[in-house]
């Protein structure tokens, strides 16, 4: 694995995330029948392109120790976040993975996109993430930065319905 640039690894895969950064839980829920084409689009990178973010990936679909950069923004304003898929799942009743900041990165801390099947049928879209500002710009936005962060998260979401919806 490449070097992350915070100490707490995978704690966006289960339970409570670590104390002392910002938090972020978004939950969105998808279409009934649709978890194998939003597990699929997650674990492909199509959600995030579809998103509008650039993805330079070392393999098709997100799987541990996966290098990804992800860039926001357009033109000489594109920010781009080097990450390390540090987990991924795919089951039957989750799929998803989460990958974590490397030097360079805007903020450092860890995001999950998850995919979840409630045994009622039920199907539903997950960002959690925990993160501290590693670069200037990111302290000087202070709470817009967190703004956008929600704002993303609930992007996320949307084009994962609509994503679902298209099949």
């Amino acid at each position: 694995m490449a070097e992350l640039t915070y100490p707490e690894v995978g704690r966006t895969r289960h339970g409570a995330l670590p104390g002392g950064y910002h938090h972020l839980r978004h939950r969105y829920p998808l279409p009934a029948g649709s978890f194998d084409t939003a597990a699929e689009a997650v674990l492909s990178w199509r959600l995030h392109r579809a998103a509008g973010v650039r993805m330079r990936t070392t393999a098709a679909r997100a799987t541990e120790g996966v290098l990804v950069t992800a860039g926001l923004g357009v033109g000489p304003a594109r920010i781009w976040g080097p990450c390390q898929v540090i987990w991924s799942e795919e089951s039957p009743a989750h799929a998803g993975f989460g990958y974590g900041s490397l030097t360079g990165h805007p903020e450092r801390g860890e995001e999950a996109f998850v995919v979840g099947r409630e045994d009622d049928g039920a199907v539903w879209f997950e960002v959690r993430a925990f993160s501290l500002p590693a670069r200037w710009f990111t302290r000087a936005g202070g709470p817009a930065v967190r703004a956008v962060q929600h704002t993303y998260a609930w992007w996320l979401g949307r084009t994962l319905r609509r994503i679902c919806l298209s099949r």
